[in-house]
């Protein structure tokens, strides 16, 4: 496990790696992949959300939980999945409100680099899953990685978006700093609980009013039409 592609948070995040938990989870993964255990995404794609955003262009963050567990969706942005997969459902419910608040068409794939390069940080906390089975790395480490990850953002960027979906992300993000940042919160888009709440929660229209109040760009939400299969 490495940050060499990521240069932005290569030297805080790198002594992270020397930590205990760190080190049990190394061997935890390493361990699972010996007993031929497939995991998703792969390995080069655990650190892709630091790798697409860095620290000093992030200007949103989204929060999920851990990555899709069928093949071939997972490559290290929540809630993202490769091209040429089928929209998940909570992406779909994300894609409603999107164009009902923004008037933005849904395109049929699930890719979100493009956010992702113009500074929004899609961030699981839980970076690794097994096949067909949800949740299997909870527990095992990634959590406190992540968290210094999220500490990183509040502690050392200005004016930045949250979106908490759901009360597992509100309860990772509780220590945000709400008189420099903002946080915007709603039920997840899963079908389960999107009706609550998280359709009408208007987001991502106050997201951009939010950063151009503070001088900054917007974001442009518009995914592209096609992209290439990865």
């Amino acid at each position: 496990m490495a940050l060499d592609n990521a240069p932005s948070w290569q030297p805080l995040l790198t002594p992270e790696f020397s930590k205990p938990y760190m080190q049990q989870l190394r061997e935890f993964l390493q361990q699972r992949k010996s007993q031929q255990v497939r995991i998703y995404p792969r390995s080069n794609d655990w650190f892709h959300a630091l790798e697409a955003t860095p620290l000093e262009q992030v200007k949103v963050v989204i929060i999920g939980q851990d990555p899709y567990h069928q093949p071939g969706q997972a490559h290290g942005l929540c809630f993202s999945v490769r091209p040429g997969v089928r929209v998940p459902p909570s992406l779909v419910n994300i894609y409603k409100e999107l164009e009902s608040d923004l008037g933005i068409r849904p395109v049929n794939h699930g890719y979100l680099e493009s956010w992702a390069r113009q500074g929004v940080l899609l961030l699981n906390a839980v970076l690794t899953v097994e096949d067909s089975s949800a949740n299997a790395h909870q527990g095992r480490g990634w959590e406190a990685f992540t968290d210094r990850i999220i500490h990183l953002v509040n502690d050392q960027c200005e004016h930045v978006v949250f979106m908490l979906w759901g009360s597992y992300a509100q309860k990772k993000g509780a220590f945000i700093d709400t008189s420099k940042h903002l946080v915007l919160k709603s039920p997840h888009p899963s079908p389960l609980s999107a009706h609550r709440g998280f359709f009408g929660c208007h987001h991502f229209s106050k997201a951009n009013a939010w950063l151009q109040s503070q001088g900054l760009a917007s974001i442009d939400w518009q995914l592209p039409e096609r992209v290439e299969p990865a």
